[in-house]
């Protein structure tokens, strides 16, 4: 089952030699072209989750599907592969259900748009981008509801359907999709902005095709695959190994008192291919935290990891797939069966990033390896009624600390995706009766290191309307791991202040909590691992980062660091402490600092009152 193209000029696209200033100059075009995608999406979306975060991923590919310019990589093969309908010029795909569309998009928060790009009458290329909506029904605001155990629980489901047919709009349609929601407006001006966004790309990729005629721009966007995948077959020969390499990590918990889940993943090479198997990895879980990974999807995140560790110049691009075979069991967190839960996947897809460093970094730990820091993007929900009584709801997705990495520090507070960033506080501010009593870097949150963690941040709001939050969030059980002798990063905490002075920790994963006008919730994040030996790093760069406020005086000790009555480094007590230190801990130092083994991670959780979860959790085996 495979989608059909109808065109009226129905001339196959050649392959021609095009030389290499043509080249340059059409890849150069396609680039901007994808930059253009982004400048029309944030200018005329309206939810703070997409114009202000950058909740969304754009892309050009050729008539094939295969992504040339991007964000990330195509899903355009696997939504073709199972949509059967005929596709003609003028038509424009929405959807937004995983298990409808290959896993072309992941959860149904995410909205996919798709655009077949003609040229007289022929396909030359297509055009996506999906974003993610601030609501899309079912059972929370916000849509990620951690009880959910099926994803008819989480909002209306958009099978591959025709929003445009022959590029007249369907408007029923539409209406019967925003009639679902609880942010019509927001939902309809950022599905209009993602069209927008498509429609003014398939409109350079027309011109560039008439500039230099249709051959040349399919023969290019072919060239510009090809080398990619030279690139990449060389960097797969060089950094993986043909023997066999293992890690496992685990998400915290379900929100629904099990856990934690391990993710297990095998990579090797044979020959120029690499293989990645993550048989060993946790059957799906009861609730929503289930990721649906489409092999494809994994593909391009290793691409992407990959080329920005070894060189950011490569252009990303979906030319090297086959080089690249991913096995994900059936029935697992990974690929559970329909139809289980999915809106809450976030937790295992940020694990999936700290699975792949550490598996591309085991070979080469002193260039490649970086500790643990991506593991989760945090997320918090607040709605309810303003004082002229209008509704309003917040999506806002937080951030934790960078890992340490073979370069330099980790950045503190920051996104490790490509086009991501925090929400500004004076937005907030402006559009929600919210109030940011503070807004800092939590010091000594990142692990210590040649290379110290960047330190997660500790954002208190101030509740001014009386309404219901949500919480998402991961690392409140296991540590950001350090390497090389660096040390975890600090786990994350939530705490809710009440006017009344009472304080409540909240778990990680929480919906429905109750707050009132006056209520501070204290949103602390994990920070990332350290890297290298901490009782290498300049006592100095300890010094200036006490004086920065990221690291204490006390935090100083742990790189073996005294601190005098002056802020200044007492290098004889420095020097006698780092010996002590160095003697106590030997010279065994392990790559991975985990903190310790699962089973004492999970003891010490249980005797810290704070990290409890609601109800004692039923830890899985």
């Amino acid at each position: 089952m495979t989608a059909t193209i109808k065109q009226t000029n129905t001339t196959p696209l050649k392959t021609v030699d095009v030389d290499g200033v043509t080249v340059d100059i059409i890849e150069n075009a396609l680039k901007n072209a994808r930059e253009e995608m982004d400048a029309v999406l944030f200018r005329t979306a309206m939810s703070p989750g997409i114009r202000e975060q950058g909740d969304c991923f754009p892309m050009i590919a050729n008539s094939d599907g295969k992504m040339v310019v991007g964000q990330f990589g195509s899903f355009i093969v696997p939504f073709l592969e199972v949509y059967d309908a005929e596709i003609e010029e003028g038509d424009i795909i929405l959807t937004n259900d995983p298990y409808l569309c290959n896993a072309a998009v992941s959860h149904l928060p995410d909205w996919l748009v798709l655009v077949p790009v003609f040229n007289d009458g022929r396909h030359i290329a297509w055009t996506a981008m999906f974003g993610h909506m601030s609501d899309n029904g079912g059972m929370v605001p916000g849509s990620i509801p951690i009880g959910a155990t099926t994803i008819f629980q989480e909002g209306i489901r958009i099978p591959p359907t025709k929003l445009y047919k022959k590029g007249v709009l369907q408007e029923d349609l539409l209406e019967l999709i925003l009639h679902n929601v609880r942010t019509p407006q927001w939902n309809r001006f950022d599905l209009n902005a993602l069209v927008a966004a498509c429609k003014t790309a398939s409109k350079r990729c027309v011109e560039i095709a008439e500039r230099f005629g249709e051959d040349v721009f399919h023969s290019t966007m072919g060239t510009m695959l090809d080398r990619n995948r030279v690139a990449m077959k060389h960097i797969i020969e060089m950094f993986i190994p043909e023997e066999p390499r293992e890690f496992t990590d685990y998400l915290c918990d379900d929100g629904m008192g099990m856990g934690p889940y391990k993710i297990k993943c095998k990579m090797w090479r044979e020959g120029s291919v690499v293989i990645f198997d993550f048989d060993g990895t946790d059957p799906q879980a009861q609730s929503s935290i289930n990721f649906y990974m489409n092999e494809d999807m994994f593909k391009m995140f290793f691409g992407s990891f990959t080329i920005n560790i070894v060189d950011p110049q490569i252009l990303f691009n979906d030319g090297f797939y086959d080089l690249v075979d991913v096995r994900i069991p059936q029935g697992t967190i990974l690929k559970p069966n329909y139809p289980a839960a999915l809106s809450g996947r976030t937790h295992a897809l940020g694990r999936i990033f700290d699975v792949m460093g550490a598996l591309l970094g085991m070979g080469a730990p002193d260039q490649m390896l970086n500790a643990a820091g991506f593991s989760d993007s945090p997320h918090l929900f607040y709605s309810g009624y303003d004082d002229e009584n209008e509704y309003f709801q917040l999506f806002q997705i937080g951030f934790g600390g960078i890992p340490g990495r073979p370069v330099g520090d980790g950045l503190d507070g920051h996104s490790l995706w490509p086009g991501f960033t925090n929400m500004p506080n004076e937005f907030i501010e402006s559009y929600f009766p919210l109030r940011i009593d503070t807004y800092e870097a939590i010091p000594d949150s990142g692990g210590e290191g040649l290379h110290r963690g960047g330190n997660g941040l500790s954002v208190a709001y101030r509740f001014l309307n009386d309404g219901k939050i949500a919480i998402h969030d991961e690392r409140w059980l296991t540590y950001p791991w350090g390497v090389n002798g660096g040390g975890t990063g600090m786990r994350s905490t939530k705490k809710l202040v009440r006017t009344d002075g009472s304080e409540e920790w909240l778990p990680a994963k929480c919906e429905d909590i109750k707050v009132q006008k006056g209520d501070l919730l204290y949103f602390n994040t994990w920070g990332g691992g350290g890297w290298g030996d901490p009782f290498e790093r300049e006592p100095e760069l300890v010094r200036v980062d006490v004086e920065r406020g990221l690291v204490t005086v006390e935090g100083a000790q742990r790189y073996g660091v005294v601190i005098d009555s002056n802020q200044q480094v007492d290098v004889s007590a420095t020097n006698a402490l780092r010996t002590k230190m160095v003697a106590e801990r030997g010279d065994d130092i392990p790559t991975f600092n985990f903190g310790g083994t699962i089973e004492e991670i999970k003891s010490r959780c249980l005797a810290e009152t704070h990290l409890e979860p609601p109800v004692a959790p039923k830890f899985i085996a």
